[in-house]
């Protein structure tokens, strides 16, 4: 057979000893086929590609089960041909042992991503997990329950919106910077012992966070081989160096209603004065009041929609004097409590309004939630069956006769809270007709 010119094109029929002059003549006709392959006669299963574009590559070529398999090795200007060669036996070894190499080649990717990703789960900060945390279950979260766990892991330094200074580092703000691996049971009691000695509060609610925010971690396949244990956090000495809360017991004397009434009555702010009467006359939670929008007031139906971090929503009867503090706000958005300085919308910080009101008449440390045990203490007086009680407060049932055979409706629960509305604005010596439009009436005490 006559050797073909050296400036020719090779004849794909046959097979050749590749050269680079012999690769660099190989082309590919545009209008036939969109590839072409050149057979090497040194390496069985050693193919030149050559693309219709002009793109050029070593592929390996062998038939496996009946069916023609390819493995592309390379670019022809990164490979040197006896490099080629040589991986092209390594694959026919390979075949030639059963294997396939493109399975075997795939195996091995999978390997080092599942490698990779291994190491970069070892090297993920809390901080980076909590963020993922928190973005996965603000679904199911209040708003406030939220926010708390911004604060917790909140890096401070903000300027104090009232006086100087700057804010403090959440509780958790200090292991934010921990790989997720090094969160262990010893590194997690040091800080329950850190941060008990200045805030035992914060930290008692940042370890609960910590807790249900590590099972999750146990829960999610690419943490769960960094967290250390079922739950590093619940460890007998976190809990022992925290401690227990002590019990809390402010509350408003039946005595002291009256003074009370008066002082909060004078609060500048209309929103702060009626935000604090509503808490003691409904008994709901600070958070619950505080975020009340318009369209949860039903003045058709007298109800007011709770978001209950209980059950979801619960309504409570819209009392006449509960009626007439709200009908009074004036209208700026959708919050009840609305605040023009507020980034939320809704009263922030009202607390200290109501300490100086307090303070002013001698009533000393009674916070929101001491009046939310006001209302449930009050009411013992008028002998109130306490699932009303429960129901109205949002509190869970306590008995099988009250989950499962006690429905009571809104009307029902009316006929009690106006009794203990009305017997509370009595005590207190706030004059009210309870028969008048709401807001029409400049409510004074007696």
């Amino acid at each position: 057979m006559a050797r073909p010119k050296k400036d020719s094109a090779p004849d794909l029929g046959e097979s050749h000893e590749l050269t680079a002059g012999l690769i660099e003549r190989l082309t590919c006709r545009t209008d036939i086929k969109a590839q072409a392959f050149l057979r090497d006669s040194k390496a069985p299963g050693l193919r030149v590609r050559v693309t219709n574009t002009g793109a050029k590559s070593f592929v390996f070529e062998a038939k496996l089960n009946r069916q023609t398999i390819r493995r592309t090795i390379g670019d022809v200007r990164a490979w040197t041909i006896e490099a080629a060669r040589a991986e092209a036996n390594r694959l026919r070894v390979t075949l030639d042992a059963g294997q396939d190499p493109r399975e075997l080649a795939r195996q091995e990717q999978e390997v080092k991503a599942a490698s990779k990703a291994a190491a970069a789960v070892h090297a993920v900060t809390v901080g980076e997990v909590w963020k993922t945390y928190m973005t996965e279950r603000k679904a199911h979260w209040g708003e406030r329950h939220y926010q708390d766990h911004l604060n917790l892991a909140d890096a401070g330094g903000e300027p104090f919106k009232r006086g100087k200074g700057t804010t403090k580092p959440g509780p958790l703000h200090s292991l934010m910077a921990l790989p997720l691996r090094d969160l262990t049971a010893p590194t997690i009691e040091a800080w329950a012992e850190r941060e008990a000695q200045t805030r035992p509060t914060q930290a008692r609610l940042a370890w609960r966070c910590l807790k249900v925010f590590l099972t999750w971690c146990a829960e999610q396949q690419q943490y769960a081989p960094v967290v250390h244990g079922d739950n590093p956090a619940k460890t007998k000495k976190a809990r022992q160096a925290l401690g227990k809360p002590a019990v809390k017991t402010d509350v408003l004397q039946r005595g002291q209603l009256g003074a009370w009434f008066s002082a909060v009555q004078q609060i500048q702010n209309p929103a702060i004065s009626a935000y604090c009467q509503i808490l003691l006359l409904t008994g709901a939670r600070p958070g619950e009041v505080m975020t009340l929008r318009w369209e949860d007031i039903n003045t058709q139906w007298k109800g007011i929609a709770i978001r209950d971090k209980v059950e979801g929503t619960r309504e409570i009867p819209l009392t006449p004097y509960v009626h007439h503090l709200i009908a009074t706000l004036p209208r700026r958005n959708a919050w009840v409590f609305a605040s023009p300085n507020s980034a939320s919308g809704y009263l922030t910080e009202p607390t200290h309004a109501h300490e100086r009101a307090c303070k002013s008449v001698g009533i000393d440390t009674l916070t929101f939630h001491g009046l939310r045990r006001s209302f449930k203490s009050l009411t013992e007086w008028l002998e109130i069956p306490a699932g009303v009680v429960a129901q109205l407060m949002g509190h869970k049932p306590s008995a099988t006769a009250e989950k499962h055979y006690t429905v009571r409706p809104l009307d029902l629960l009316r006929v009690h809270h106006e009794k203990i509305e009305a017997w509370i604005l009595e005590q207190a010596g706030v004059p009210f007709d309870a028969s008048a439009v709401p807001g029409a009436l400049r409510v004074v005490t007696g």
